[in-house]
């Protein structure tokens, strides 16, 4: 009895949704928008955690030693920084890569290099590049390398000089940008999926007051509400997943075409290579989406005319 009544509501519902075949264009025409809406939101962190992740690579402090520095003194201090749970990575360079590098940025800098030959001893201390795992944690490390005991030696500390109080100011800002980036991205996202929402909840109102007079005879005649409801939930999750493949469509040629943009403007991310290796995830997400806001709004929506 229970399949039976299932089946007749799984039909009155396809029947619904074939019958009524402006409505259901109309209501899966908004919905694409929603869901396009959704997915575009996906995109956009996507993009935006990438870019600031780029950007947070190339952020950084570095350490350096005096000219007369132990490098058994400068690999313990490394051992002690790997500790901190702040830290992400730690290089070290010697004073004879340092100098090698020195060498390579300037080697068309005839003065420059023939100043250097001059020298009896290389002038250019080892030094630590230290990456935090978030631009806020760089005043922590700096403030821990300039308090510690251990970075001495005879009392005569080993560090030349943290270059964090030089950059202060650039991280300070960027630390800002991420942090109100972070809030704005929020409630944009959450402004701009409310209100399709609520466009689409108001269509597929829309849809179901085309049939209120049959929910009426279906009242009276004894249907119950739940029967009643089945195939305009049905109809709903119908919408939801039409749309949802329509969606995904259009984000094919959108990504294709944005590829060549997104590659030179967004430091390698390629946009169309993201949408087909997450194909999948971005179809459940879509896809049941669709499905959920159409099945909750066509639940909701009905539920005026039952009276209940």
């Amino acid at each position: 009895m229970l399949i039976t009544k299932a089946k007749r509501v799984i039909k009155a519902g396809f029947v619904n949704f074939w019958r009524n075949g402006f409505v259901s264009l109309a209501s899966i025409l908004v919905m694409t928008i929603t869901l396009f809406v959704i997915g575009s939101v996906i995109f956009l962190g996507t993009i935006f955690n990438y870019t600031f992740s780029q950007i947070k690579e190339k952020v950084d402090i570095s350490v350096y030693f005096v000219t007369s520095s132990n490098p058994q003194d400068i690999m313990a201090i490394k051992k002690n920084l790997e500790a901190l749970p702040e830290v992400a990575k730690i290089s070290y360079t010697s004073r004879e890569e340092a100098l090698a590098d020195f060498k390579k940025k300037h080697e068309n800098d005839e003065q420059t290099l023939q100043a250097l030959q001059e020298l009896n001893d290389n002038p250019l201390g080892a030094f630590l590049n230290i990456k935090a795992k978030e631009p806020s944690q760089y005043e922590g490390i700096a403030n821990y390398l300039q308090s510690k005991d251990v970075l001495t030696k005879d009392g005569i500390s080993i560090i030349d000089k943290v270059n964090y109080y030089q950059n202060k100011a650039a991280i300070d800002r960027f630390t800002k940008i991420i942090d109100g980036a972070n809030k704005i991205g929020l409630g944009l996202i959450i402004v701009l999926v409310a209100f399709s929402i609520i466009i689409t909840f108001n269509t597929i109102r829309l849809a179901i007051y085309v049939s209120r007079e049959e929910i009426s005879v279906m009242k009276l005649v004894g249907a119950s509400n739940q029967y009643i409801r089945g195939p305009f939930v049905v109809s709903g999750i119908m919408y939801g997943f039409v749309s949802a493949m329509f969606t995904l469509i259009l984000f094919y040629p959108i990504t294709l075409y944005s590829t060549k943009a997104t590659d030179n403007f967004l430091m390698g991310f390629n946009l169309f290579d993201y949408y087909i290796k997450n194909f999948g995830q971005l179809f459940l997400i879509i896809a049941g989406s669709g499905i959920l806001i159409g099945a909750i709004s066509s639940y909701w929506a009905v539920r005026r005319y039952l009276r209940i």
